[in-house]
């Protein structure tokens, strides 16, 4: 058992037979009254997604996780395929299970599988950036610097990210998986 104000993101705990992952987090003090936890939670099974308040001594159960290197290697509609690294096992997610996460995907990425109990697939845990090609964005500013206001950009996957403006299209860039926030051109593109 482990107390609400020491969830963290990415933990996942048990409760009432279904298990859920914490997306977010926050520690909130109001004006008035006694502290909450404000978190953002994701079933499981179903990918449903919920804004929920607890007390910071409410208790849930926390289900132990091993993780396995697996690399990504394909979709099919919403069927997301991964291969055991070592066993050359492979494992489908469903489009509900990785949530945004899939948006990070690119093929042969190397990812940690999550299992619940050593056997349920709960999901992936992306590498902390990736790198990705822009596929679509405004054309690049001649003299334009880093310190500019930005533009969208819409990467290789679907995943749209504020870049500096002079960023074009084709270039590969590195995207954090965290928050999906640009950080730098990748080596080689300069």
């Amino acid at each position: 058992m482990v107390q609400a104000i020491n969830l963290k993101k990415g933990m996942v705990f048990s409760q009432d037979g279904k298990l859920i992952r914490v997306l977010k987090a926050n520690h909130h003090k109001p004006g008035k009254g006694n502290t909450v936890m404000q978190m953002d939670l994701r079933n499981v099974e179903s990918g449903a997604v919920v804004h929920k308040t607890m007390r910071p001594t409410e208790k849930v159960d926390l289900v132990d996780i091993t993780k396995k290197k697996a690399q990504y290697l394909y979709s099919e509609g919403d069927t997301y395929t991964f291969m055991d690294t070592e066993t050359y096992e492979q494992y489908e997610v469903s489009g509900d299970q990785l949530g945004d996460d899939k948006l990070y995907l690119i093929p042969n990425i190397e990812i940690q599988l999550e299992f619940a109990n050593g056997s349920k697939l709960l999901g992936v845990e992306l590498p902390s950036t990736v790198v990705m090609k822009v596929a679509q964005t405004e054309p690049g500013i001649k003299g334009a610097t880093v310190t500019g206001s930005g533009k969208p950009a819409t990467m290789e996957t679907g995943l749209v990210v504020q870049v500096p403006d002079f960023i074009t299209e084709g270039e590969d860039l590195v995207i954090n998986t965290d928050g999906g926030v640009y950080k730098s051109r990748a080596e080689g593109n300069k």
